[in-house]
This record gives C-alpha cells, sequence and structure tokens, in this order.
C-alpha cells in the first residue's frame, strides 16, 4: 500500500537531498492530475436567492370560517450551505416558525365571548350555590374574570353582576369575626375547624370584591378616565345592593363611602338617584340605628369638607331618620291588649293538656321565668342602645342644620327648615329662642331677596331669571321658617311652653297677615319647588327635569305650607286661644284672596274658614250680619299689622261674590260657611 503524501518541513539540508525533494514534487503533481475537481463543486448544494419569509401558497379557509395563510415544508438541507451552514442558524429558523404560529392565533368575536361567560358564570354560581363550604376557590375564579385586562367591559360587568347575586345569597345573617391568635392555636373539632375556614375563605372573598367596586368608583382626577362609565355606574348599583340586602355584614364602611361620594357631586344623573334612594331605605328600615349612626356620620364629614356645595336633597334624606319617635305614643290606661285566640263557633278553643309529673310542672315553670326575665332583658339593653344611636344621630342632624343656618345658604334653605319643623319636638328648649332670632333674621332677608335688594353683582348680567328663581325661593323660605316657628312650641307640653319659654310668636303672625295678597295673586302657588309655569332654559347644564325623589319630601307647595301656618295660628290651642281682632281679620282677609286663588286652593281655603267658623262663630258672626256691627271708624284692608285694621268696622261682602262662583264646590263651601254661623246666633 502506497503511503500519502508527507507534509513538507523547511529545512536546511546538504546538497545531496534537492534531488530526492524534486522527485516528491513531480510525484505529486501526477496524481492531481486524476482528480475531478469541477464535479465535486457541480454537486455541492446552492443557495438560491429566494427570500425568507416568501410565501407561494395560497390561504385556506377551514371549516369554522377562518382563513389560514399555510406555511411551506421546507427542506433543511436545501437551505443548508455546507461551508456556512450550522447548528445555530437551524435553532433560529425553529424559533422564528413558533413566532409565526403565535401571530395566525384566531380572535374570538365578541358575541362568542359574551355567551361563553354566562355560561362559564352560570356554571361557578350554581356550585357554589349547591355547596359553598366546597366551592370557596370559585369566588377567586370569579373575580378573576374581572381583573384579566383582555376581557371586554361586558363581560366585566357580567362578573360584577354575578358575584353580588351569588355573596347575597351565600353571606350569613350574622358578622364573622376575625380569628385571633387564640383561635388558630385552639384546638377544635373537623366541623368547626371546617366552618372557620369558609367564613374566613368568604369574608377574604367579599374583602376584594368589595375593594374592586371601591377602585371602580373613584372619581376621575387629572383627567384618568380609564374607568369605563358604564362599568362605574354597575359598580355603584352594586354597592347599593349589597348594602340594602346584607347591612349587617362587614366591610358595611366602604360600601357607605362609596355611596356617599358620589352624593357628593352635584351632578344628578341615575346613579345620583340611586344612591340617594338607597340611604332614603336604609334610614326607613334601620330599628337599631347602628347603620344610620354611620351614614349620617358620613354625610356630616362630607357636608363640612364641601363647604355644603352639595344638591339640595341629599339633606332631603335626613328626614326618612327614625329618629326616638317610635315609642311616641300612649298604651291604653283601662284594658290590656293580648294576642286573639282562636275560636270555633263563638267558643274559645281548649287546647289538649299534656300529662306532666309534678317535677316537670315545677321544671316548666322555672323555665319560663327565666325566658321571661331573659327577653325583658334583652328588650331593656337593645331598647336603650337604640335610643343611644338615635340621640348621637340627631346631634349630627341638628348640627348640620345649625351650620346652614348661620352660612344662609340659598339653596339648602329649604331642606333644612322642613327638617327643623318635622324635628321640632326634639330640639332642646334651650336653643328656642337663638332659633327663632335666627328665622327673623332668615325671614327678613328673604324679604329683600324678594323685592332684589340682596341680588350679588355676578347675578346682575341675567338679572331677570336670577330673580325670578331668587324671589320663588325667598316666598318658600319665608312659610317654612312659620311654620317651624310653630312647629317649635307644638311639639312641647303647653302649659311647660306657657309657663318656662315665654316666647312671643307675634312677629311671625304678622308676617304671615302681610303675606296673604300677595300670595294670592302668585301664579305658581299650586306647583312644588321643583316645577314652574315656564319651560326650562335648553343651555343650562343642570338636569331640570330630573325628580327628586318617589316620596313626597320637602315637595309641599307654597299653598300647603301657607294652610299649614293657618292651621297652627288660628285653629291650633298650643299657642293658647287667639283675640277675636286677630280672628276677625284673618277671615276676613281670607275671604278676599279667595277670589283671586284657583279652584283647587279656594276650596281648601274656604274648608279652613269653616273649621275657624265652627270654633268662633260667636267671635267673628258680627262680619257676616251688618246689624251685629261692633266697631267705629273705616276698616283699613292694607294695614301692615294685624291688629291695626279696625276689622269690626267692616264686613264680609266677599261672600256674595263666592255664591256666584263658576265653580259649584266653591260655592257650596261658601254656603256651608253662613248656615255654620248662621245656626251660632
Amino acid at each position: 500500500m502506497a503511503r500519502g503524501p508527507t507534509v513538507k518541513r523547511r529545512r536546511l539540508s546538504p546538497p545531496g537531498d534537492e534531488e530526492k525533494s524534486s522527485q516528491n514534487t513531480d510525484d505529486f503533481n501526477t496524481r492531481a492530475s486524476e482528480w475531478d475537481l469541477e464535479q465535486d463543486y457541480e454537486r455541492r448544494p446552492r443557495k438560491t436567492n429566494k427570500k425568507d419569509n416568501e410565501r407561494t401558497r395560497l390561504p385556506i379557509k377551514t371549516s369554522e370560517g377562518f382563513v389560514h395563510n399555510v406555511a411551506e415544508q421546507e427542506d433543511p438541507a436545501e437551505d443548508t450551505d455546507s461551508f456556512l451552514g450550522t447548528d445555530d442558524d437551524e435553532m433560529e429558523d425553529a424559533s422564528g416558525d413558533e413566532d409565526e404560529v403565535e401571530e395566525v392565533k384566531p380572535k374570538i368575536p365578541l358575541k362568542v365571548q359574551i355567551v361563553q361567560a354566562k355560561e362559564e358564570l352560570a356554571r361557578l354560581a350554581t356550585l357554589i350555590n349547591e355547596d359553598p363550604e366546597e366551592h370557596t376557590a370559585l369566588f377567586k375564579t370569579m373575580a378573576e374574570m374581572v381583573e384579566k385586562e383582555d376581557s371586554p367591559v361586558t363581560v366585566k360587568k357580567l362578573a360584577l353582576a354575578a358575584q353580588g347575586a351569588v355573596y347575597k345569597d351565600v353571606i350569613p345573617g350574622y358578622r364573622i369575626r376575625p380569628l385571633s391568635e387564640e383561635d388558630m392555636t385552639a384546638k377544635v373539632s373537623k366541623d368547626v375547624r371546617k366552618l372557620r375556614n369558609y367564613e374566613q375563605s368568604l369574608v377574604s372573598g367579599y374583602k376584594a370584591y368589595v375593594q374592586k367596586l371601591v377602585v371602580l368608583t373613584k372619581p376621575a382626577k387629572g383627567g384618568n378616565t380609564d374607568v369605563d362609565a358604564g362599568l362605574k355606574s354597575i359598580a355603584i348599583n352594586c354597592a347599593c345592593n349589597m348594602l340594602l340586602a346584607v347591612p349587617h355584614f362587614n366591610f358595611r364602611s366602604e360600601l357607605l363611602k362609596i355611596i356617599v361620594n358620589r352624593l357628593a357631586r352635584r351632578q344628578v344623573d341615575a346613579d345620583f338617584v340611586k344612591c340617594r334612594e338607597t340611604l332614603e331605605d336604609v334610614f326607613h328600615k334601620d330599628s337599631d340605628g347602628v347603620v344610620s349612626l354611620e351614614a349620617v356620620r358620613l354625610l356630616a364629614k362630607m357636608l363640612k369638607a364641601r363647604d355644603f356645595r352639595i344638591h339640595e336633597s341629599v339633606l332631603d334624606t335626613f328626614l326618612h331618620l327614625r329618629l326616638l319617635g317610635e315609642f311616641a305614643m300612649k298604651g291604653s290606661q283601662d284594658r290590656v291588649d293580648r294576642e286573639t285566640e282562636e275560636t270555633i263557633g263563638g267558643k274559645k278553643q281548649k287546647q289538649k293538656r299534656e300529662f306532666r309529673t309534678k317535677r316537670e310542672r315545677k321544671v316548666e315553670k322555672e323555665r319560663k321565668v327565666v325566658e321571661k326575665d331573659m327577653k325583658q332583658a334583652d328588650a331593656v339593653v337593645s331598647h336603650e342602645e337604640r335610643e343611644k344611636n338615635q340621640a348621637e344621630t340627631l346631634k349630627l342632624v341638628f348640627g348640620v342644620y345649625f351650620r346652614i343656618l348661620k352660612a344662609r345658604i340659598p339653596t339648602l334653605m329649604g331642606p333644612v327648615l322642613e327638617g327643623l319643623a318635622k324635628y321640632a319636638r326634639l330640639i332642646n328648649q334651650d336653643f328656642f329662642g337663638d332659633l327663632l332670632e335666627a328665622l327673623k333674621d332668615l325671614i327678613g332677608h328673604a324679604e329683600r331677596t324678594e323685592m332684589g335688594e340682596d341680588i350679588d353683582e355676578e347675578a346682575e348680567e341675567d338679572s331677570t331669571e336670577v330673580s325670578e328663581t331668587a324671589a320663588r325661593d325667598a316666598r318658600r323660605a319665608i312659610l317654612l321658617c312659620t311654620v317651624t316657628a310653630f312647629a317649635l312650641l307644638e311639639g312641647q307640653d303647653a302649659s311647660k311652653a306657657a309657663a318656662t319659654l315665654h316666647l312671643d310668636l307675634s312677629f311671625f303672625v304678622k308676617h304671615l297677615y302681610r303675606s296673604l295678597y300677595a300670595l294670592s295673586t302668585n301664579p305658581e302657588v299650586e306647583f312644588n319647588p321643583n316645577t314652574a309655569l315656564r319651560l326650562p332654559d335648553p343651555n343650562t347644564s343642570e338636569d331640570q327635569t330630573q325628580p327628586r325623589s318617589k316620596n313626597k319630601v320637602n315637595f309641599q307647595t307654597p299653598m300647603v305650607l301657607l294652610l299649614r301656618c293657618l292651621q297652627s295660628t288660628l285653629i291650633s290651642r298650643a299657642h293658647g286661644l287667639p283675640p277675636a281682632s286677630r280672628l276677625a281679620s284673618f277671615a276676613k282677609r281670607l275671604m278676599t284672596t279667595s277670589l283671586q286663588l284657583p279652584e283647587k286652593s279656594a276650596m281648601a281655603t274656604l274648608a279652613l274658614m269653616s273649621q275657624v267658623s265652627k270654633h268662633n262663630a260667636r267671635r267673628i258672626s258680627s262680619l257676616w250680619y251688618t246689624e251685629e256691627r261692633k266697631g267705629d271708624g273705616v276698616f283699613n284692608a292694607y294695614a301692615t299689622d294685624v291688629d291695626a285694621t279696625n276689622v269690626f268696622a267692616g264686613s264680609v261682602w266677599e261672600g256674595e261674590l263666592l255664591r256666584q262662583h263658576y265653580c259649584p264646590q266653591v260655592r257650596d263651601a261658601a254656603l256651608e260657611i253662613e248656615k255654620i254661623l248662621a245656626t251660632s246666633k
């Protein structure tokens, strides 16, 4: 076997070695002439000029309706150069193919996602309702559907609503307290441990749900509008529903903060109305006063922080509070109310007696005595706790009212005076004098506003609209001040009020007498504060067509307020018997105003006059019969003082015109008054 060529090495050789080296070179050239180099080069794989991302196949449509781009299956050996191809290149090609597959992943339509979300939520809710203790992990699964960033807004709304419905079903009727270290280390049975684990998982899931509602309902600051408006509205509705359904459960304060923060804004929309009606329902249904106290404390703090720059209907919620009024009715002194026994044919049904030994009867008797004592103890404790909570709530409400009276905020005078009139019986008598002075100042300020003397300089640009609105509010404020002043004494004991208070209400009586003519010619005397004869300005930003409340709170018309004032002045005996001159002056002016009043208002005024005539017929009958005239001189119909009119020098000639009124009911009412006076002679 011939040896291959050896590696040449340069070295210094003697002259005899040159012949050997030349012989070796000739041998190498002889062998090289036999090599086929061109054929070897032709057989080598070559790179084409085709681009790497180029696709030569057309897309196809599958049975599901999606279009896919089919990637060509290329032989990696064809793209590999024998000189440059390496393993690293093959790895990069494989990763590139995977990225391309991920980008081509199809998108699910929105309707399909909503349907799938509904089915999933229904499945989770069914499992939780069947056995909540075994499926506590599903609370977190439902919460994750809201946390996903790529989820549609509609799916998040459905998840929020579904969570609220599930929690309302599984939340127990008691408050779950956190476990202490002693409870964690104590030895308990297997059932107790299972119940504790379920309760703690329920509280943690509900806490995360409430915190999510708080995040979604936070007002946008600095132009941050990441939260969808519809999602925010759903979160507010969920908070309201949870507060109404489970007000006793944990995290009640967070739900109340959501509602109070929404009421702090003046914008009246569906969310505002929902929050306001929720608070009204909570106040109306609260029996022990705990929830009401917490809500009123948050409202008072919010009002003070915003300097009372709120919508007036927020204060109307205070009128729904149950403040020390449940035990106002006295029981009967001559009989005892007992439960009705079942009767058959007019005879009492006898119950079958069970045979008991002497020892059993003794034990049963002792047990009944213990149960009776326990019931009485529980009733005393709950009654004392309720009175304490309601007294603290009343203190906060009056604090808000007095601050607003001191600040004289025009838009809030109506709700404040309405609240003072309702809770006047609960005000301490030591504050009566200061409160009446404040009411007098308010009446003086309202009179100047009605005359247009106290209009601000900024409001002079649109003086027509401002003056009409201010005058309407001023007339209403005057009537409310008068109603509140009379209600202060009506709620107290008449003997104590006469002996200790020594309060003079003549200022309010004189002002009421002066305002009768103006109110009779007011075209809006039968309209509530939110309606008027004129259409609202379409350029105004406020929604004037939004209803205030379903309940008729602070909804009285000027005519209703006027009748309340006249009832307290002429008929009520809480302030003593009115003098004859005052009764006659009011009777004469009321008959005059009945000629200008609308039909319903005239009927209500004449009905009031009928009551006055029944109680004081002999004292005012001389006004209808001139032969019994007692006064001398001339009657002054425009006198500002009720006692300076010389009313007995005149006569009620308005009765003749009222008997010719176009309304039959008004004619009958006028004749009824004359019959009452005729029978009293």
